[in-house]
């Protein structure tokens, strides 16, 4: 009976790991596109560009209520400070939970 239980603790303890790894790539993807959508934004790239469309688009919703946290007059120095904190903010997000899964699992 043992030997179930130390089998059963393997497979938890491996699907606790999983999780909270699918948690941390989660918060690294997403932090990933407010950076790309960043550097895009601030080299001009072009808004009708198909790929700088879809990463300003995903960036959106990602920003939440930090894409209008400051307002400064330059535009490109709000969109800078505003996603670079969301960014920040989801990294940092995702490693509290993923230490919390890998805590409480």
């Amino acid at each position: 009976m043992a030997r179930t239980d130390s089998g059963q603790d393997a497979v938890r303890a491996r699907a606790v790991g999983v999780l909270a790894g699918i948690v941390r790539w989660v918060g690294l993807l997403i932090a990933l596109v407010l950076v790309v959508h960043v550097v895009l934004y601030m080299g001009n790239a072009n808004p009708d560009n198909a790929i700088t469309a879809f990463f300003r688009g995903a960036a959106e919703p990602l920003s939440l209520a930090f894409k209008s946290l400051f307002t400064p007059e330059d535009v490109k120095l709000g969109v800078l400070i505003n996603y670079s904190i969301a960014a920040v903010f989801w990294l940092v997000v995702s490693s509290v939970a993923a230490k919390l899964i890998r805590r409480l699992g």
